[in-house]
């Protein structure tokens, strides 16, 4: 199975003669979600949202979020019911106030990002990882959604 990025008006491009309308609807809830650099100027500009993949393992549902320049200090994580939720910030590098910046695309400042996770899990045996400004978190599935082998009798 492919995994693309959702696009809330994406199914209807190959059919719809207003492509250019939908192509900046796209473009419009790219930015609003965080997924494109801000054109305004500064430190406190906009929020940003991290950007994450999922995917599953035997046991596992595995979620990788791309936090670039977030310390590990700065960043939490919670889980309720079905709703996994990571709270961060990323600090303004100071300096760059006191120096001529001539162009900023990097978004500074707190973010929260809450996935609805698709199957249970463990609550109580998650386990997270940050390295190289990615945060990876692992959610053992629960013993009923884990895949099992049935062995089929000859008779």
């Amino acid at each position: 199975m492919a995994i693309e990025r959702w696009r809330p008006f994406g199914t209807l491009m190959d059919r719809d003669p207003f492509r250019d309308i939908q192509n900046e609807m796209n473009r419009l809830f790219d930015r609003f979600l965080g997924r494109q650099p801000a054109t305004a100027t500064g430190p406190d500009r906009q929020t940003w949202v991290p950007i994450v993949d999922m995917h599953e393992t035997n046991d596992d549902l595995v979620l990788n979020f791309e936090i670039p320049g977030v310390r590990e200090k700065d960043i939490s994580l919670s889980i309720t019911g079905d709703l996994l939720t990571v709270k961060g910030e990323r600090e303004f590098n100071h300096q760059l106030r006191d120096d001529n910046c001539l162009h900023m695309e990097r978004v500074y400042g707190k973010f929260e990002r809450s996935i609805r996770l698709p199957m249970p899990v463990q609550a109580d045996r998650v386990s997270a990882t940050c390295r190289d400004g990615m945060l990876e978190v692992r959610l053992p599935k629960t013993e009923e959604v884990r895949p099992k082998e049935i062995k089929i009798e000859v008779s």
